[in-house]
């Protein structure tokens, strides 16, 4: 999760940076609440958004009157805002950059207004043409649709094919993990200082255990049974924690316990892995024009054990604050934003590479969009419709969600676990000790759960 999560796609830029994008725009200022034809959007400063600012006032605000003006900050700092926004219907933002973790647990609480209505009657904004999966996501538990994504992913295999054919080792297209680790002992050392594998070891919730879950479910294991009881130290969460771990130790990159999604592209790109799971957003950087391993890279789905597939599913996505004296407006930035023609617009003013793809079934016959992204669009697609967040494992779940559980509990309680997997890749603590310890917190959450179901 850049889900990445995203985490996975969070890039280095100077926090709280503004952008006011309206008749002139500009750094600096704050949201000023603006006229009728003003909105406020708050949003994390990933890639794809410094992009949509740049195009905004010439290509949005022209055409519909409608002048916006940008919050952008860093992941964790949004997460913050957006929260103490969003809980106190402060009305002081339309619209916020949301994941599909957020946006159930939002409309639950009556936070972001359904967008049923507005897709009903924009005709041209076209819903059946964004992914089932991420609509799905984006949905109450009423049914209702919550969010818009701005652009979606999953996760795959990505591995280099000219050093796997030089070991005479052939990539199964559907890998498992044993398979996996057999290849990462082949390759490992392949080339000076070249690991077998690359695995997120970095504590925190959408770092080490985005790819660690989907390992945990495709095991057999899951945090929670569907009647809340904790099963962080049961038996086949342990045997996958316990693969993950010796993985990563055995094959895996120098520094692993600090690696996390920008670490292992990182060591793709200059050539101290052999191959990395991770989000399928981080093939538009692996392809692009300056990478050196652009041409070498070969893509499959992500390993699996006992489920069919194993990859997570996560969309940046927009929704619109309940408090909002403006969600007509808000909702034209949204269709705009989320719309196939912004995808057209990146493609020929900035470069097909930089498209905000994994969201529309559109995208992926576009031939502009395909000359640029063949090596990777295919396989990111079956990865995001083979995507099921209420079906993940091989036993049913109380929350919806791949590569996290769908509760507001989980950030803390994921995040808290981390830091000892973290220790054990380090090789400070025993897994037998990770699961112990993991297992207790579980259990505070899992009891108040039950607690709330039985009253």
């Amino acid at each position: 999760m850049h889900t990445h999560v995203r985490p996975a796609l969070a890039v280095a830029m100077t926090t709280g940076l503004v952008v006011g994008v309206s008749g002139c725009a500009g750094w600096g200022g704050g949201p000023a609440g603006g006229g009728a034809d003003t909105i406020n959007v708050l949003m994390v400063n990933n890639p794809q958004m410094v992009d949509l600012q740049q195009l905004t006032a010439e290509h949005f605000t022209a055409e519909t009157g409608i002048s916006v003006n940008f919050t952008v900050l860093p992941e964790n700092d949004v997460r913050d805002k957006i929260s103490q926004e969003f809980s106190s219907q402060a009305g002081q933002y339309d619209v916020a950059t949301l994941s599909n973790f957020e946006i159930p647990i939002y409309a639950r609480s009556e936070w972001i207004a359904p967008l049923d209505d507005y897709v009903e009657a924009d005709t041209e904004f076209d819903q059946d043409d964004v992914l089932g999966p991420l609509t799905a996501s984006l949905s109450g538990d009423d049914g209702k649709l919550y969010g818009e994504p701005f652009y979606g992913e999953s996760s795959f295999l990505m591995y280099r094919k000219d050093v796997l054919d030089a070991a005479g080792v052939e990539m199964p297209a559907n890998p498992t993990w044993d398979e996996v680790a057999g290849i990462a002992a082949e390759v490992d050392g392949a080339e000076p200082g070249m690991a077998g594998i690359c695995l997120r070891g970095q504590p925190g919730w959408g770092q080490v255990f985005a790819p660690l879950t989907t390992v945990v479910n495709t095991f057999g294991g899951t945090w929670f049974t569907e009647d809340w009881e904790a099963q962080v130290d049961s038996d086949r969460f342990r045997e996958a924690v316990r693969f993950y771990v010796d993985l990563v130790r055995e094959h895996g990159e120098t520094g692993a316990p600090q690696a996390g999604f920008t670490e292992c592209l990182n060591n793709m790109i200059q050539g101290n892995a052999a191959m990395w799971y991770d989000a399928t957003s981080a093939a538009g950087s692996l392809e692009s024009a300056d990478s050196p391993v652009r041409g070498k890279m070969g893509y499959v789905a992500a390993p699996v054990v006992e489920t069919d597939s194993s990859g997570w599913l996560y969309a940046w996505s927009w929704s619109i604050q309940q408090a909002s004296q403006k969600k007509d407006a808000a909702w034209e930035f949204i269709s705009w934003a989320s719309g196939r023609d912004y995808e057209e617009l990146v493609g020929e003013e900035l470069g097909w590479s930089r498209v905000p793809a994994g969201k529309r079934a559109s995208t992926y016959s576009n031939p502009d969009y395909l000359e640029e992204a063949g090596a990777f669009a295919q396989p990111t697609l079956e990865a995001i419709q083979a995507a099921d967040p209420n079906d993940p494992g091989v036993q049913p779940r109380p929350a919806p969600g791949i590569q996290f559980i769908g509760i507001p509990e989980f950030p803390d309680l994921a995040t808290q676990v981390s830091q000892d997997v973290s220790s054990a890749i380090a090789g400070r603590m025993t897994v037998e000790e990770v699961l112990d310890r993991g297992q207790q917190l579980a259990e505070d959450v899992a009891e108040r759960y039950r607690e709330r179901d039985s009253g």
